[in-house]
């Protein structure tokens, strides 16, 4: 069984993190990329540029939000694969974002936790 957890990628990583994968579009401001300590990027399976900028990451537009992106998720081959691929162990989706319950990894980790059953 995969355990699935998000953290914020300015926080230190830790041993605990398992398999850590950056899953925002573009590279998080500030951030080394040697300070990152990846074992990928899933930038494709970040919302589309045209949701991420309608976001705005607005608290107001969260439940919008959540369910255009779910609609990009479920037309997007890759959440899929990803899913499937998932071994055993824990993976921590890293984001960029400020907030830490209105984001988009949020709605990814729950989309990845249910197709990964």
């Amino acid at each position: 069984m995969t355990t699935i957890t998000i953290k914020r990628a300015y926080d230190p990583p830790s041993k605990s993190d398992g398999k850590r994968y950056l899953v925002d579009r573009l590279w998080p401001r500030g951030l080394a990329k040697a300070d990152a300590a990846l074992d990928g990027w899933w930038k494709d399976l970040a919302p589309s540029p045209d949701l991420r900028v309608w976001f705005g990451h607005k608290p107001e537009r969260f439940a919008e939000f959540k369910m255009r992106y779910r609609m990009e998720m479920r037309a997007n081959p890759q959440v899929k694969a990803v899913a499937a691929g998932l071994a055993a162990g824990k993976v921590t989706l890293v984001y960029g974002a400020r907030d830490a319950k209105i984001n988009h990894a949020v709605v990814l980790a729950e989309e990845l936790r249910r197709l990964a059953k």
